[in-house]
């Protein structure tokens, strides 16, 4: 193939990621008379996924686009007033749906630094070359974040700076300090 050709397939691979839905949180509980909402924001902090002005939500398998009228912080999390959503009633129409934005809307990480979606379905290696499986998907917990990596085994790696060796996007591979038989009985 042609360097134009690898070109092509390099530009449509990016443009292809920068296009998928990077989900930040989901609805929860109706708050108040007036159609607000409680917020489970997966963000970091809480309140960045009221930075988007207009959030995709997944009804019926589909992403549909919804204005963010307002959102605020209070004691107990994120806030928010969602065109469209005027009663408690049409508020609870709402829990569970999940809150999404387009991967191309994000800010830029610094050189090193990764969002978890960019790591999911990558290939997990140990520094030796040998194959953990795929990076499944991540956990939050007390202790910090822990990466689910499933192949032969399951493996809960703690997402520590220490524990990643490597990260190639491009290649589709993040090298982990972990063995093959590590913590799995």
């Amino acid at each position: 193939m042609s360097d134009e050709g690898d070109r092509r397939i390099d530009e449509a691979g990016a443009q292809a990621a920068a296009d998928r839905w990077v989900v930040l949180g989901k609805i929860g509980s109706p708050f108040g008379v007036q159609g607000w909402v409680r917020i489970t924001s997966y963000t970091d902090p809480l309140d960045n996924i009221l930075d988007y002005d207009r959030w995709h939500l997944l009804r019926a398998g589909q992403w549909e686009a919804v204005e963010v009228e307002d959102g605020r912080m209070n004691a107990k999390g994120v806030l928010a007033k969602l065109a469209g959503i005027d009663s408690p009633e049409d508020a609870r129409l709402q829990v569970g749906v999940e809150i999404a934005v387009r991967r191309s809307e994000l800010p830029p990480t610094a050189p090193g630094e990764y969002y978890w979606s960019d790591l999911e379905g990558l290939e997990a290696l140990t520094p030796g070359g040998e194959s953990l499986g795929r990076v499944d998907h991540f956990r939050s917990t007390p202790g910090g974040a822990i990466a689910v990596v499933r192949g032969a085994r399951e493996h809960w790696i703690p997402l520590v700076k220490d524990r990643i060796v490597k990260v190639d996007l491009a290649a589709g591979r993040i090298v982990l300090d972990w063995g093959v038989d590590w913590l799995d009985d």
